[in-house]
């Protein structure tokens, strides 16, 4: 099969890969029918994940039909449509029966898919405890409207559910890219009174504009006064920071108020720091951390409801013989490109 592989740092290559096969009951083989390109996959390929193993097939964002189960898989078939899910968890760990499924004790736990082990860039995957990590598309929910949900919907999904928002809460969320729009759309299902998106990219600012008109728009020069203007407290409420630079970081507890919640989503290139004698007083809670994706069902019971719609976000469609066109494509941020649909 072809599989799109990080063969070194710098350096992915479209390659032929023999077709994966079961080495667990508890393994399934999925036959991929779309896939997507994370930030998380260019992470990788600028060498800023030193986990990552050289030589797998990357790629953790995708949705497909279970072509072969092992005799331990109880939940799913052959035949179902499964999104798959971007963390593995054996679901019987004391992190995993707690709901922290990205800290799974198996050597496999965690992010493993197009990390540690193939991942989803190809014509096939193998998913170990499929149990825990593919949950079955409803009938009349399509593979482009599920897409998402088993990694930056469901980042979106956790992040604004440990962020505890209120009805009466005033939301940031600084950055508007992918994981920003899942943010969004997840913190929009709380009903808080009011959400401000910072974001410096014209085109971005555009695309939240244009689909969530009740949305507030500002750029990162006017974020404070705006976020101040509008808070009678002093700051935001909550800010979720999805964008992931330094001054991404530092604008985020700048814009928090006093005793609120900051949410850190991003996956930074280099350390932070929290300069502690300047937040003296504010009295911030912190919470961060990678995702724990253990609510794709409920995530596509929603999407079944019309609660939640993605697909605004695939604003272009690449053959698999063409990802690395399409890589240039969502590395460089071209023509206004969101999230890229790779058959």
């Amino acid at each position: 099969m072809k599989a799109y592989t990080y063969v070194s740092p710098g350096r992915f290559e479209l390659i032929d890969k023999p077709k994966p096969e079961l080495q667990d009951p508890r393994d399934a083989i999925v036959r991929i029918t779309l896939g997507s390109i994370c930030s998380s996959d260019l992470h990788i390929k600028h060498g800023s994940v030193p986990r990552a193993v050289q030589g797998i097939t990357v790629g953790h964002e995708m949705v497909g039909v279970v072509e072969q189960v092992g005799d331990g898989v109880k939940t799913v078939k052959p035949g179902d449509r499964v999104t798959v899910n971007v963390e593995t968890f054996c679901g019987e760990c004391f992190f995993c029966k707690n709901g922290y499924v990205n800290n799974c004790t198996d050597p496999d736990g965690g992010w493993a898919l197009g990390c540690r082990i193939d991942g989803g860039q190809a014509e096939y995957v193998r998913v170990p405890y499929a149990d825990s990590g593919l949950d079955r598309i409803p009938d009349n929910v399509s593979d482009e409207q599920a897409l998402f949900v088993g990694d930056v919907l469901a980042t979106g999904f956790w992040a604004a559910r440990i962020s505890e928002i209120k009805p009466d809460d005033t939301v940031l969320i600084i950055g508007a890219g992918p994981t920003g729009i899942c943010t969004l759309l997840c913190t929009m299902l709380h009903r808080p009174q009011h959400i401000i998106v910072c974001e410096k990219s014209p085109e971005r600012a555009s695309f939240i504009r244009r689909n969530y008109p009740a949305v507030e728009v500002v750029s990162p020069e006017d974020c404070i006064a705006a976020v101040r203007s509008r808070c009678s407290r002093g700051g935001a409420d909550v800010v979720l920071e999805v964008a992931g630079a330094e001054d991404t970081f530092r604008l985020a507890w700048e814009c928090a108020r006093p005793n609120a919640t900051v949410t850190v989503v991003a996956l930074y290139d280099r350390p932070q720091i929290l300069p502690l004698p300047e937040m003296y007083g504010k009295n911030l809670t912190f919470k961060t951390g990678g995702v724990d994706g253990c609510h794709c069902a409920e995530i596509l019971s929603l999407i079944e409801q019309g609660k939640i719609d993605t697909t605004p976000l695939i604003t272009h469609r690449y053959p698999l013989s063409d990802i690395a066109q399409a890589y240039r494509l969502f590395s460089n941020r071209l023509d206004g490109v969101i999230k890229i649909a790779i058959e």
